[in-house]
């Protein structure tokens, strides 16, 4: 499907925007969701549809976020850094009641979804991870392995071979970003000890 090469390219160049911490991560990540939208409505995934409804809205909130510039890092990017433990367990809840909610919904309305749980896991990681990176946190890519595991296996057995394709590619590149985040982060905190 064209729609599915089309938006899945763009969210590759998304997620390599947001690897460099560009702002310009936000508006692929909408047009990505946008085209997204219709390549899921097609292959009868309401869960898939949902999912980039929820990321066309997560990419608005998230572009804001980056604007507003207080979490700037000196080259003019996003500052990023790890999540407190508090963080952490906030994003944890988040994701077990969200995915056990919306699997639920699924279940009781089994035309939204073929496959609920697996949908409602990949719905809820994929915001997990996406106010994660809106928030500049370094665990935005350990969501995105986790919705990633899930997300191979069931994009090839929905038909969405391109889709398979690029959550593989998708991992690759997460590995490379967090590493780079992971970095970042000590650069970050060697400058703060310096500086203080």
């Amino acid at each position: 499907m064209w729609s599915d090469m089309i938006g899945n390219t763009i969210g590759l160049i998304a997620l390599a925007l947001g690897w460099r911490r560009s702002i310009l991560t936000w508006p692929a990540q909408l047009l990505s969701g946008l085209i997204l939208v219709g390549a899921y409505a097609s292959a009868d995934l309401a869960g898939g549809v949902g999912k980039q409804l929820l990321v066309i809205g997560v990419a608005a909130w998230g572009w804001w976020q980056w604007n507003r510039g207080k979490q700037q890092a000196q080259d003019g990017s996003i500052a990023v850094r790890f999540a407190t433990w508090k963080e952490r367990g906030l994003l944890l809840a988040g994701a077990v009641l969200g995915t056990l909610a919306v699997g639920g919904l699924f279940t009781l309305y089994p035309s939204l979804s073929w496959s609920p749980w697996a949908d409602a896991y990949i719905f809820v990681g994929t915001l997990v991870a996406m106010v994660a990176q809106a928030r500049g946190l370094v665990e935005f890519w350990f969501a995105w392995l986790l919705v990633d595991l899930v997300g191979v296996p069931l994009a090839f057995n929905s038909g969405l071979a391109f889709s398979g394709l690029v959550y593989v590619i998708y991992f690759a590149l997460v590995i490379w970003g967090m590493r780079d985040w992971w970095l970042r982060t000590r650069t970050t905190s060697a400058l703060e000890g310096a500086t203080a």
